[in-house]
């Protein structure tokens, strides 16, 4: 394989990579309900000879893979790890030996999953999933795409269209260049019967495991409603994830018919027990990544589900503070308050606290919350500049 097909191969898998959460458009629903009772899974792939196209991709993957693991973004955290792992398990046993499952600290809600069997999972997935249910929906969507090998499909499209674009430039004129354009668009995603498909199986995957498959229309809803704050009613239609997919009333309705009334597991409390020891860096990330309106709308719905979380209202009342518009610093002491007093309350709420009392020109509290933060964590990275700021406030 030379560098230039190399570098096209590379191309491909990081522009399919954006679109490996699309949301499929169902068509036949009346037929969806026997193809999930009926369905039977391909048996474990051999791998590609080198030569091939499908060799190429899969040792493009290695070497991607390889480089995942040296990230620092990698979370080595065992408990999580293995968690992962037995979930993939528990949905698509017979090709567990070949699924490895790295998860990256990245805030943003996205899942992949390559042909070589390397599947990458971000935090900010993990952080908006609210239960195990949730999580084996998108993982379980994101194995029907490497079960069907779509990602080889699409490959393969991509390089017939490549060759359609090069004849249709050799014909010169407006209609080659609008060919060109045309077809490079719409190379690198998945198509919709893609999107389809990998939607049934996942839903077949997810209810065999004894999942509730109506949780699968909750993680979209959820999401969606995020996009929506900054991008209105068409955000869907707007954002690169979502673009090329139905609205959101279509998505939910096809999902629900999917999981009809069966029910099932959600595994919430396991969820939670196992997010719980790194959620918290996770909401500091959210926070980070600067999207204050969305950011709320996902703290706001972790509240509704228990109003006392100290993590979450600090996570909030952070925003507020940082953000620090029109009635924003009044919002971060009530929830920085909250969350000082709730059990188990975060060092950094008190600091957080401190800051935005000063701000206020409320110098007791101020110097109050900057004591108790030091009592708290006294060999803090920013405790030197806490301690300035407690001989400025004293009187």
């Amino acid at each position: 394989m030379n560098a230039t097909s190399d570098a096209s191969r590379r191309g491909f898998l990081r522009s399919a990579c954006r679109h490996c959460l699309g949301l499929g458009a169902l068509a036949g629903l009346p037929a969806l309900a026997q193809d999930l009772k009926s369905g039977v899974l391909p048996p474990r792939f051999a791998r590609p000879a080198k030569d091939t196209d499908e060799g190429g991709l899969w040792g493009l993957m290695d070497r991607e893979e390889t480089r995942i693991k040296r990230s620092p973004l990698v979370i080595r955290d065992q408990a999580l790890t293995t968690y992962l792992a037995d979930l993939v398990c528990k949905l698509t046993d017979g090709h567990c030996p070949d699924i490895r499952v790295h998860a990256l600290r990245m805030p943003h809600f996205n899942a992949t999953m390559a042909p070589n069997g390397m599947m990458v999972v971000w935090t900010g997935l993990l952080l908006r999933a609210e239960n195990e249910a949730q999580l084996a929906a998108i993982l379980g969507h994101e194995l029907g795409h490497y079960l069907e090998r779509h990602t080889v499909e699409q490959l393969r499209a991509a390089k017939d269209r490549a060759v359609l674009a090069q004849l249709a430039g050799l014909v010169g004129g407006i209609g080659g260049v609008v060919g060109q354009v045309g077809l490079m668009a719409n190379a690198f995603a998945f198509s919709r019967e893609h999107e389809s498909r990998a939607d049934r199986l996942g839903m077949r995957l997810m209810q065999q495991a004894g999942y509730d498959g109506r949780q699968a229309a909750l993680v979209w809803d959820n999401l969606l409603a995020e996009m929506k704050v900054t991008g209105g009613a068409d955000a869907g239609k707007n954002n690169d994830l979502l673009a090329t997919h139905p609205a959101t009333s279509e998505r939910r309705d096809e999902l629900l018919t999917l999981a009809g009334a069966r029910g099932g597991e959600q595994g919430e409390e396991r969820y939670r027990k196992t997010m719980a020891p790194l959620r918290f860096g996770w909401l500091q990330d959210e926070i980070k990544r600067g999207q204050y309106e969305e950011s709320l709308i996902l703290f706001d719905r972790m509240l509704k589900r228990d109003a006392a979380d100290a993590e979450v209202l600090y996570a909030r009342g952070e925003t507020y503070r940082v953000r620090d518009e029109s009635g924003d610093s009044a919002r971060a002491v009530t929830d920085l308050r909250a969350a000082s007093e709730a059990k188990g309350a975060p060092a950094v709420a008190f600091r957080s606290l401190g800051l935005v009392h000063k701000q206020r020109n409320e110098n007791g509290a101020a110097l109050q919350a900057f004591q108790q933060y030091l009592a708290l964590a006294p060999q803090a990275g920013d405790a030197g500049l806490v301690r300035s700021y407690l001989t400025e406030l004293k009187p």
